[in-house]
């Protein structure tokens, strides 16, 4: 028994190989198994610093330290949705220490691929008048988002300048488009 390959056996088979490319490409894009999976993070505030010793000779008697000042929440700000449903409070929080970290609670967003979380100063609108505005401005990314739901602390750089960032956003860095924002005002 003699098998043979007409002539749409080649174009059959670079037709395969093209598809199955594709679809590759598509799923390593779009991740969409990931619409389906939660990551559910619960961190609490950071803790104050232990005080730091009074540098008193020994043998003094000295009041009992004080207890270190309670974190502070400077702005906060509403999530609004924009590619997906987005819902929580992002905050800007001062620790006793002097440090300052971003505080999302109760986020719910969708999963996506390549996630951040950007402090900017691009203002937060309704719709798809919204999705791409992020990254005209300024922004820093305070690293890729820990989940996308519950409570999360991303600590924000010494020499971030606070009065130059006015929203938060959650960013789809592989596609440039904002899943949700919040504008953040004084608390």
């Amino acid at each position: 028994m003699k098998l043979t390959v007409g002539r749409r056996g080649p174009l059959v088979a670079a037709v395969a190989i093209v598809v199955t490319a594709a679809l590759s490409v598509g799923l390593y894009l779009f991740q969409p198994w990931k619409l389906w999976q939660d990551e559910t993070v619960s961190e609490a505030l950071p803790a104050a610093s232990p005080a730091a010793p009074s540098g008193r000779p020994s043998g003094t008697v000295s009041a009992a330290p004080a207890p270190p000042a309670a974190p502070q929440t400077l702005t906060q700000g509403s999530f609004i949705s924009h590619e997906h449903d987005t819902q929580g409070t992002a905050k800007v929080v001062r620790l006793a220490d002097g440090s300052h970290v971003l505080r999302l609670e109760g986020l719910d967003t969708s999963n996506g691929p390549d996630l951040r979380v950007w402090l900017t100063d691009a203002p937060v609108k309704e719709g798809v008048a919204g999705w791409r505005v992020f990254d005209d401005g300024k922004y820093v990314s305070l690293g890729k988002l820990k989940g996308n739901k519950g409570d999360q602390n991303y600590e924000i750089p010494a020499d971030v300048n606070l009065a130059d960032y006015s929203s938060v956003a959650i960013w789809c860095d592989r596609f440039d488009v904002s899943f949700g924002a919040a504008e953040l005002a004084k608390a």
